[in-house]
């Protein structure tokens, strides 16, 4: 009977060991931030993901004088126009690459655009979105394949 019960206690530990180790993988990757060809970035947290350009993008194009924000529980998908971004010698699009609905835009970004230029993958962010659809996910890179794709000359 002893035997019995070390077994199933054996298999109970694997079994909590691979349910905490597929938590730790799904929260790494729900925290994990995403970089598109066209160079905006998505950091997805659970259900919710903020979106920007990259530093590449910013140093591009220049000094930021305007951002255009999204409208608040607007819904994007995919691939659709969120906004611009304008400098002294450019305008850019910002796309949205993952289906969601606006929940909140950085309004700092109405006075201050040059936060964009200053911390473009982190206070400079644009809007954060309730994730609608997750499939986008799959075509986007993670850091170090966007590294690569920047260093292939894009």
């Amino acid at each position: 009977s002893s035997g019995i019960n070390a077994e199933y206690g054996e298999m109970a530990l694997r079994l909590t060991s691979r349910i905490c180790f597929r938590q730790l993988y799904a929260q790494r990757r729900s925290l994990s931030m995403y970089f598109t060809e066209s160079h905006e970035w998505v950091k997805v947290d659970g259900n919710k993901f903020r979106i920007g350009i990259t530093d590449h993008a910013q140093a591009a194009l220049g000094d930021v004088v305007f951002v255009e924000l999204p409208e608040l529980d607007t819904e994007y998908d995919a691939g659709d126009e969120i906004g611009t971004v304008e400098s002294v010698k450019a305008v850019g699009d910002v796309g949205c690459p993952i289906g969601g609905i606006v929940q909140a835009v950085n309004e700092q970004l109405l006075d201050s655009p040059g936060i964009v230029n200053s911390s473009p993958e982190e206070e400079g962010w644009i809007a954060e979105l309730e994730l609608t659809d997750s499939s986008g996910l799959d075509d986007l890179m993670d850091k170090d394949a966007y590294n690569a794709y920047l260093a292939d000359g894009a």
